[in-house]
């Protein structure tokens, strides 16, 4: 099978991508391995997208909330099918370039050949990797507190983690539980400064800076945490119901190791202006791509400006 455009990843960057090269005239290809919207998709409040307020009649009457992270994902990927993109689901095992083509072989055995590729594969969340953490993930332990939130209605949960998403899932569980720790290995809270004082704010959450955990225990779940403060060394177990992880990110570039492309210290892509890796033909869009905001809004934009740049790239071959 072929196309104008391969896009490998549906989050908010694929999907956009999606749509600005379907509407200039590209045969596009989405291949996403889960679900429209990538992390996206479980943000409970997508509060700070532009434009995204609540509806209101002439009286002033709410007659349509703010959307959720799934309903945006759902919206975007519908007007992508719109203008004609089409999707595949299936997980790209190699991707390669021959001459002028790319080829991405797919886990089902499938191949699809095109021109150009826009590879917005987005990351996934980095482990603590301590001691019990792969044990009970799923038995306790989650990395999405609209997923698996409801699971622990009124219990003592601990979150890890200290920037934009861990003060957003605590809110989001803070409306299911009052017992909630949020611990952060420095000083001060790295989010956004409106985050941070609204989880301050909130009197069902429990702030512990300077604080690890160092390792989780349980039987067949989750039934307690080893605390470690990161000045004294202190080391202490507490009880809990569930650990929320929110740590941070791990760029899924696995793809760039068969094709010699330039990343940073991380393993983000790296990319100019216009979204071109070191590959001719080659793009790359939001939380994958290095140096990136990792927003919802910035990696619209990088899609928009990665199909716009295949687009060009395309012609200038023809």
């Amino acid at each position: 099978m072929s196309a104008d455009l391969l896009i490998i990843g549906a989050g908010p960057a694929g999907l956009t991508a999606a749509q600005y090269g379907a509407r200039a005239n590209l045969k596009v290809i989405v291949i996403e391995q889960l679900s429209p919207g990538g992390q996206l998709a479980v943000i409970d409040i997508l509060e700070n997208y532009p434009g995204n307020v609540e509806q209101l009649d002439e009286s002033g009457n709410v007659t349509a909330g703010l959307k959720t992270g799934y309903q945006f994902a759902m919206d975007l990927h519908r007007q992508a099918e719109n203008f004609g993109a089409g999707f595949l689901y299936s997980s790209v095992s190699l991707l390669k370039k021959e001459g002028d083509m790319f080829t991405a072989c797919l886990a089902d055995g499938k191949t699809l050949t095109a021109p150009s590729v826009i590879i917005a594969a987005g990351s996934k969340p980095r482990l603590l990797d301590v001691p019990g953490e792969k044990e009970f993930t799923g038995k306790g332990i989650s990395y999405c507190a609209t997923c698996d939130g409801n699971f622990y209605r009124g219990k003592k949960i601990f979150v890890a983690g200290g920037g934009d998403a861990a003060c957003d899932e605590a809110r989001c569980l803070s409306r299911l539980t009052d017992k909630i720790t949020l611990v952060h290995r420095r000083d001060t809270l790295r989010a956004q400064k409106a985050l941070i004082q609204r989880t301050y704010d909130n009197p069902n959450i429990k702030v512990r800076l300077n604080t690890v955990i160092k390792e989780i225990k349980g039987d067949i779940k989750v039934k307690s945490v080893l605390l470690a403060d990161t000045k004294s060394g202190d080391v202490n177990e507490e009880d809990t119901d569930a650990v929320f992880i929110f740590a941070g990110t791990v760029p899924q570039s696995e793809l760039a190791s068969g094709l010699n492309i330039s990343l940073d210290e991380s393993g983000y892509i790296i990319t100019d202006q216009k979204m071109s890796t070191n590959i001719a033909g080659l793009f790359a869009a939001g939380d994958i791509r290095s140096g990136a905001f990792r927003q919802v809004v910035t990696a619209a934009a990088d899609g928009a400006m990665a199909a716009h740049s295949a687009a060009g790239y395309i012609d200038e071959r023809k």
